[in-house]
């Protein structure tokens, strides 16, 4: 066998690259608008390839996100487009690109990356975990939605995909800024990654509908983005995209509107919050189901010290926190952790240690609570993370909790 080589794919290559891409998921006859729009991502991403000899046979992109972290943002590689030839598995491909990621990732200043999984046995053997979890929600809507609180009664307004990223623009920005796990969306990520208009996975929904809540000429107090589905008896399936509303009365108006249009059977919400308003704000939980949860967003803690460091804190705290990192010697170690109040919150200051570990975690674990979606002790509980100083879980989980549990909206 010859050597792989980790490289660069260049822009010669990139049809090369999604003929690959689209060998490995089985794909075929992807039509040409797809392809156009799958180019210009991939286009817009990092790109590591391996190569036996002259032959691409391991993709691995990167789009270089910054995603919201409690009180903050950081930079994150958005892993994507994985694929190893079936001609050269169980040669060390994917280990070798993801070796080769974690070094651009040192050099372009990520201390994170993340990834939505295909298969969830593989990458937690590269230090990902799940960060954020979410719902499906599906409404009955032959009786009308009951809530116990009154909508906001301001008008509906029904926008334009095209003109919805200036309208909901700043509202989303709002939101991402009180909920970890949200990826900033620039026009590039507004036009290919939300209302991407070809889309060979929904062939069969509506075009983008976005609706908003408030007076004409002010800023919406909420919006929901949605798409139809009718079956051959003409009866329809509102598929929920997104749900924002700065307000308990303003989300209320938007549940009310897609559980009342015409036509329509049931509402399906994919990826709702865990702590969504709508399963308090519902007065019949039997018309409002949950029918799966599932973990979301994939994190992995490339640089420990800059990932404590770049987040807000919720209470002061002075832990010596032992990671494990068989995927990134570099990264293990002892940290001092020292939360302080800096203003009207709480920073860490963040430094190697000998001191001896008030708790011990792997990577995976650190991942999984990061963004404050899985509290410390109930790790310990289940035996994957060990507490050397009673309480400290309790402690790290006091300093890292967060008034909204993370949650992720983007699929990239």
């Amino acid at each position: 066998m010859t050597a792989l080589e980790y490289r660069t794919i260049p822009e010669a290559h990139l049809e090369r690259a999604l003929d690959l891409h689209y060998l490995v998921f089985l794909q075929k006859d992807v039509e040409d608008e797809p392809r156009k729009l799958h180019h210009e991502i991939l286009a817009h991403c990092e790109r590591i390839g391996a190569y036996d000899g002259d032959e691409l046979v391991g993709l691995l992109a990167a789009h270089p996100l910054k995603l919201s972290v409690p009180g903050s943002e950081l930079p994150c590689a958005g892993v994507t487009f994985v694929s190893v030839a079936p001609t050269h598995r169980r040669r060390g491909v994917l280990s070798g690109m993801v070796d080769e990621l974690w070094r651009r990732c040192a050099a372009a200043g990520q201390p994170l990356a993340a990834l939505w999984v295909s298969e969830t046995g593989i990458y937690g053997r590269f230090g990902f975990e799940p960060a954020t979890r979410s719902y499906t929600v599906e409404i009955d809507t032959d009786r009308p939605l009951e809530l116990r609180i009154e909508p906001d009664a301001r008008p509906l307004r029904l926008v334009a995909a095209e003109d919805a990223p200036t309208v909901i623009g700043p509202l989303h920005s709002a939101a991402r800024s009180e909920r970890a796990g949200r990826v900033a969306r620039d026009d590039f990520w507004w036009r290919t990654h939300v209302f991407r208009k070809d889309d060979e996975e929904n062939d069969e929904l509506s075009p983008p509908r976005v609706v908003t809540v408030g007076e004409k000429g002010a800023e919406p107090a909420g919006y929901v983005y949605y798409r139809t589905m009718s079956d051959s008896e003409g009866r329809g399936t509102v598929h929920l995209q997104e749900l924002e509303a700065d307000s308990p009365a303003a989300a209320a108006a938007l549940w009310r509107y897609v559980t009342s249009i015409d036509l329509v059977d049931k509402v399906r919400a994919w990826g709702r919050p865990l702590d969504d308003p709508l399963l308090r704000l519902s007065a019949d939980r039997d018309q409002v189901r949950i029918t799966q949860e599932f973990p979301a967003l994939w994190l992995r803690v490339v640089d420990v010290p800059a990932a404590l460091a770049g987040r807000a804190w919720s209470a002061p705290a002075e832990l010596v926190l032992e990671v494990t990192d068989a995927g990134l010697p570099a990264n293990a170690g002892r940290y001092r952790v020292s939360v302080e109040r800096a203003g009207d919150g709480f920073a860490a200051r963040v430094s190697r240690t000998g001191d001896a570990a008030d708790l011990t975690l792997d990577v995976r674990e650190l991942a999984a609570v990061y963004l404050g979606d899985i509290e410390p002790a109930e790790l310990v509980r289940a035996g994957l993370v060990a507490e050397h100083t009673p309480g400290a879980a309790e402690l790290l989980g006091r300093a890292s909790r967060t008034g909204l549990l993370p949650h992720t909206t983007d699929e990239f």
